[in-house]
């Protein structure tokens, strides 16, 4: 009588995981086909993406207007509070899907990467380039093995090994132009400036702040693109002005304080303008962000995107460059 009451239960314990098991199972299929019969915006498949995106020039180098940015790769992903993304993004990132990713962005008709100096990141681009991959390669001299670089000397050190590895173009970082103009020591990005121009190859000043692309129009500095945050602020979670008390914070989440300042001044810049954090590191939408960018004068986007992103982000840099050719500023590049 016990073994039959035990197989009972057994039975009746199945019967039930099974049921639930299929009942999740119906209702899964359910809830996917009330979500694909919403509007959604039409995502043309990979194979199907034109690979072809519009073009501009830093210097005498031509790349597309959509560059594939670097945070999503080197897990330097702006989260605000939400500490486990960057965790999430090393997880779904391994080696291969990094080098999936740059082929996924040729594809595309993205043409150029842009990022730090980064050991394990240059590697894994060499592989994809080996691999027959043409994607420029944009970097920021920033930390080797001997340590930060970050002034003259160490610019020295590291821009021949960099320029051996293959870099297309190199910018100085706004890790350090920020601090420096602040400082009053602004002159110090003019001989970094002057080191790298020396290999020949094109050369830009990144930044956060609007000072510093004031300070470097004013001192005629030898460069030749701008790398520039951008970013609207009406988005739910932006700041009010009264919390925005520096240029730029993780929480609350912003990297722009003053955009229709920022759009402004760059009208009067010739420079090419590479735009980035156009999306607020995830608060703004993709269409909204590069709308916004090239409505107000950028004449790139730079933007972190996973493999999955990278057709539909390509479309979009189609569309909001057609629909803003026309805009205030003169397109540079």
């Amino acid at each position: 009588m016990q073994k039959q009451d035990l197989h009972s239960k057994l039975d009746r314990r199945t019967f039930l995981t099974r049921s639930l098991a299929a009942s999740a199972g119906i209702a899964a299929v359910a809830a996917s086909r009330q979500a694909s019969a919403e509007p959604r915006p039409a995502v043309k498949p990979l194979s199907q993406v034109p690979g072809q995106l519009p073009a501009g020039k830093i210097g005498d180098l031509e790349i597309s207007r959509l560059i594939l940015g670097t945070n999503h790769i080197t897990f330097f992903m702006h989260s605000r509070d939400l500490r486990y993304v960057d965790d999430l993004s090393r997880h779904y990132n391994t080696e291969q899907k990094i080098i999936e990713t740059f082929a996924a962005a040729e594809a595309s008709g993205v043409s150029a990467f842009m990022t730090h100096q980064d050991a394990k990141i240059a590697k894994l681009f060499r592989q994809y380039r080996d691999r027959g991959g043409k994607m420029k390669w944009i970097v920021a001299p920033w930390s080797d093995a001997e340590g930060r670089v970050a002034d003259p000397p160490s610019y020295r050190r590291t821009l021949p090994q960099l320029v051996d590895s293959g870099v297309d173009a190199l910018y100085v970082p706004g890790m350090i132009t920020g601090p420096l103009v602040k400082q009053g020591k602004g002159a110090v990005i003019g001989e970094l400036l002057g080191i790298i121009k020396a290999t020949g190859l094109p050369v830009g000043v990144a930044c956060h702040e609007l000072l510093v692309v004031q300070f470097c129009e004013k001192e005629k500095l030898p460069l030749d693109f701008y790398v520039k945050t951008l970013h609207h602020l009406k988005y739910p979670s932006a700041p009010k002005p009264e919390a925005m008390k520096t240029e730029h914070a993780e929480n609350p989440g912003y990297w722009c304080n003053n955009p229709e300042e920022t759009a402004e001044f760059m009208k009067s810049v010739a420079k090419p303008w590479i735009a980035f954090k156009v999306m607020a590191a995830g608060a703004i939408t993709p269409r909204d962000g590069f709308n916004h960018a090239f409505a107000n004068g950028g004449d790139f986007i730079l933007a972190g995107m996973f493999d999955f992103q990278v057709a539909e982000d390509a479309q979009i840099t189609r569309d909001a460059f057609a629909a803003n050719k026309n805009r205030p500023r003169p397109w540079r590049g």
